[in-house]
């Protein structure tokens, strides 16, 4: 990644000069379908007019490319040799007004960074699509790549005949030739939200029809497409029905009708994240569409990242940051109005429970890393940014979001919202811009607010203290906030506190007393709590009113440890799981107590999201959190549990293809693994359970794991699902397998060569980090520490990310690695400040892992 990186003072400073007024861009990828090297570049041509402020300065321009043909500033032929150094363009001596042609060979991507191209190994046919965020269009055409040089955009794609295009703006007749496809002319956008798509895609259209209250009425073309080889499984009007839904949401409360014309939806191949909202061209994973039985928890993900993306056309592109620091003006806001778009105009109406106990997990976790940050962080530059998509921005800014609805008022937001979209269309903004806005339609001054909420980092941790009379009646209930030490800040809450008691008809936990108050400092009293009958469960942040970690009292816990399940209450139920899982986290609570917990309720659980998450999370306790000792038994108990539920789960129903994923993850015994093999054989059934190809590779891979499915097995497998999704699913099972010269060729494929695409690393880097195989991982830690510096140096910073992080050596949980870690970050001052960011944030993760096992050792030394 050398040279490629841009600083905020260099983005400063090029704004200060420049004002772009347009961009046409031309491309050529018909060598797509070529072979051999003809197909590893395309001509990009791009014609940029802008204007200076200081006419004689010199600035320049962005492109990463392999050569650059041609180079021509006002007229003036310049010498590429002499201006282009692989990643920078540079300009002298600007006129007030200029344009600059810029005629480049570019190279198709294999990282889903900048123009990725992939060949679907069903049919050899080749699809294309970008991906930019923060700054690969560089990538694909010669621009100024920073958020706040908004500009119009013309694009004209030449493409082999046959081929569906898109980009931005609607196409614009019928292409010429057959090859030429030209679009209409955005509105100004940023370079990073442009977009292409491009191939042989199914294509399904519809429309949107709006009447607004004055009469007008807005008609917004929609298509949805994917790759030919999924068509089968495409449910489109799924889609269309969620996509007409949300435009109605954000038509109601937004007062600004959608501003990008069309609006194509594409699912695209071997995506690196779970969408991008490029303005009328957004692209989605394709794992978003189900070639197999999947539980309506994975329709409602679906749901949720369709509706961020669009909230994202109005908080994002509409109106977008100056610079990255403020990320969050988007991507928090994104996420909130995903979330209760998703609540209150879809059939999934629980989705602040799914938010509660799953998208919350993510915050609090990145929030106590050494990484933490506040949501309007300080980007320096980059690489910052790339690592600043993280939970902190998303997950705990639209958290905080919801508190401040909370504090200002659901109907002074959002009139603040319509003001900031009206104020600054088309523009770029700063927090002080959308905090002016609340202010206005709120009346309060959101200064304070904002330095507690959006400039400090770090989670409060709020604590209910209870004392009671003779007559078992509450004379005080208090409410302790505590900060870490590192993070000390200590903020206003506004919170619910329920009291919840068992009834004697049914033994059932329901809230019979509720108060609504600010908390702030140390220690507030809940007034009007007092008087109330003892509880057996104090919930405090019941609702979900604001971001922090709960903790209870001692009865409280005790109750929830005999009686989880009996919470009436699923968003009570769900904030009570999140709130063990962090005790256990934090060191707490002993794992084994975490996983007898989810053992006896989880059975219980009617929220398929909030099982799906505690499944994931017992994984991970049983992994990384159990002291040693424990492990073996504690993952024969879970998977009995599992085969338990499994059996009795309603034939057919999410909650038994649930169970039976969760059993495949935990399989360890020879029974768990004959049964396994027995329901891909046809040899063992389980009523109800349709064992379809998706459901045959997730057994698959525990059997190759355990040494119980071969090579030729795995081939064998692969034959029935010769397919893209069928590769991906054959390379991890492969890498599974339990054989120094297996793990040897993974990790020689994902360190010491870039042949793999991004897909195939991602799945090379699954198969090989199994955790019954310690032993045999083990001569991978020194090596880790070795490679890292010249990966993250070598390698793009998609596929840096994902050898880092993936590949730290997270199971040999031992004093030694945690000093490996320590050593090799004192040994490396100099290394890049992203790379440093995730060697020491995986660090963390393993020192807490430690703390966490010592925790849960005591359970041995138990009477």
């Amino acid at each position: 990644m050398p040279g490629e990186n841009l600083s905020r003072d260099e983005a400063r400073e090029r704004a200060r000069l420049l004002t772009v007024d347009g961009y046409e861009v031309a491309l050529d990828l018909r060598s797509a379908v070529e072979q051999g090297d003809a197909s590893r570049t395309f001509r990009s041509r791009t014609t940029l007019r802008f204007r200076c402020a200081e006419p004689g300065a010199d600035t320049f321009a962005d492109l990463v490319a392999p050569s650059v043909t041609a180079v021509t500033l006002n007229g003036r032929e310049l010498d590429p040799a002499a201006v282009f150094d692989g990643a920078r363009i540079t300009l002298s001596d600007l006129a007030a007004e200029n344009v600059l042609v810029v005629d480049a060979q570019c190279a198709y991507s294999r990282t889903g960074e900048g123009l990725h191209r992939f060949v679907d190994p069903e049919d050899g046919e080749v699809y294309l699509y970008t991906q930019y965020e923060p700054a690969d269009a560089r990538r694909v055409f010669a621009n100024f790549e920073q958020p706040d040089l908004k500009a119009p955009f013309t694009f004209e794609v030449t493409a082999p005949e046959g081929w569906v295009v898109l980009s931005n703006g609607a196409e614009e007749g019928a292409p010429e030739g057959g090859v030429v496809h030209r679009f209409a002319t955005t509105k100004p956008i940023s370079t990073y939200i442009t977009a292409v798509v491009a191939g042989p895609y199914h294509y399904v259209s519809d429309t949107y029809r709006r009447t607004f209250e004055d009469g007008t009425e807005l008609a917004v073309p929609l298509g949805a497409l994917c790759r030919k080889g999924l068509a089968r499984h495409f449910d489109a009007d799924d889609v269309f029905t969620v996509t007409k839904q949300g435009l109605d949401f954000f038509h109601d409360h937004f007062d600004y009708p959608y501003p990008f014309g069309k609006y194509d939806q594409a699912f695209v191949p071997e995506y690196n994240i779970g969408a991008m909202e490029n303005p009328g061209c957004v692209t989605f994973r394709e794992e978003f569409i189900f070639r197999g039985k999947v539980t309506q928890a994975s329709y409602e993900r679906r749901a949720n990242v369709i509706l961020h993306e669009m909230a994202h056309m109005w908080f994002g592109d509409l109106v977008t940051m100056e610079w990255w620091d403020d990320l969050w003006l988007k991507e928090s806001f994104a996420d909130f109005m995903g979330a209760l778009s998703l609540a209150e105009a879809t059939r999934f109406t629980d989705g602040w429970i799914t938010f509660a106990n799953g998208r919350k997990a993510w915050a609090y976790r990145a929030d106590q890393l050494p990484s933490t940050h506040p949501i309007t962080a300080d980007i320096r530059d980059l690489e910052d940014a790339k690592l600043n998509f993280d939970g902190i921005t998303y997950a705990k800014g639209a958290s905080v979001l919801k508190q401040l609805v909370a504090y200002v008022g659901r109907d002074a937001f959002l009139d603040g919202a319509r003001r900031y979209f009206k104020r600054h269309a088309y523009g770029n903004t700063t927090l002080a811009d959308l905090l002016a806005a609340l202010e206005e339609t709120s009346g309060r001054d959101l200064a304070a607010w904002s330095r507690s909420w959006l400039q400090t980092a770090g989670v409060n941790a709020l604590t209910p203290q209870v004392t009671y009379d003779a007559q078992d009646r509450i004379t005080e209930l208090s409410v302790l906030q505590e900060a870490s030490p590192a993070r000390p800040e200590l903020r206003p809450h506004r919170v619910a506190v329920g009291l919840y008691r068992r009834q004697s008809a049914d033994g059932s936990l329901v809230r019979y007393a509720r108060a609504e108050l600010d908390v702030a400092g140390q220690r507030t009293v809940v007034e009007e709590l007092a008087g109330a009958e003892r509880p057996d469960l104090v919930l405090v942040n019941d609702e979900d009113l604001t971001y922090c970690k709960i903790r209870f009292d001692e009865r409280s816990l005790a109750t929830l440890r005999g009686h989880l399940g009996e919470i009436t209450d699923p968003m009570a139920r769900a904030l009570c799981w999140s709130a063990l899982w962090g005790l256990t986290r934090d060191g707490l609570m002993p794992a084994r107590d975490y996983l007898d917990i989810v053992l006896r309720f989880a059975g219980r659980e009617s929220d398929i999201g909030v099982l799906q998450t505690l499944h994931a999370q017992a994984r991970t306790a049983l992994h990384h959190y159990t002291a040693a000792a424990g492990r073996q038994a504690g993952a024969q108990l879970l998977a009995q549990g599992a085969l338990r539920e499994l059996r009795l789960a309603e034939p057919g129903s999410g909650h038994q293809l649930t169970w039976a994923r969760f059993f495949a993850s935990v399989a360890s015994t020879d029974a768990d693994l004959q049964l396994l093999n027995g329901l891909l054989e046809g040899t063992a059934k389980i009523d109800g359970l349709d064992v379809d190809q998706e459901l045959r590779w997730a057994f698959l891979e525990p059997l190759a794991a355990h040494g119980a499915a071969d090579a030729r097995r795995i081939d064998a497998e692969l034959a029935r699902d010769d397919t893209a999704s069928g590769k991906r699913h054959h390379v991890r099972c492969l890498a599974a397998r339990p054989s120094a010269d297996v793990k040897a060729r993974a990790w020689a494929d994902v360190v010491e060569s870039d042949a793999l695409s991004n897909a195939l690393v991602e799945a090379t880097i699954s198969g090989f980090d199994q955790p019954g195989q310690r032993e045999l991982l083990a001569p991978y830690a020194p090596k880790y520490f070795d490679a890292v510096q010249k990966v993250w140096q070598e390698r793009s910073i998609e596929i840096g990310m994902a050898v880092v992080r993936g590949l730290f050596p997270a199971l040999q949980s031992s004093p030694e690695t945690l000093d490996a870690a320590d050593a090799w970050l004192i040994a490396h001052p100099g290394a890049a400040p992203a790379l440093r960011r995730l060697v020491s944030e995986s660090r963390d993760d393993l020192a807490r892992a430690l703390r966490a096992q010592a925790c849960d050792a005591k359970v041995g030394d138990r009477p």
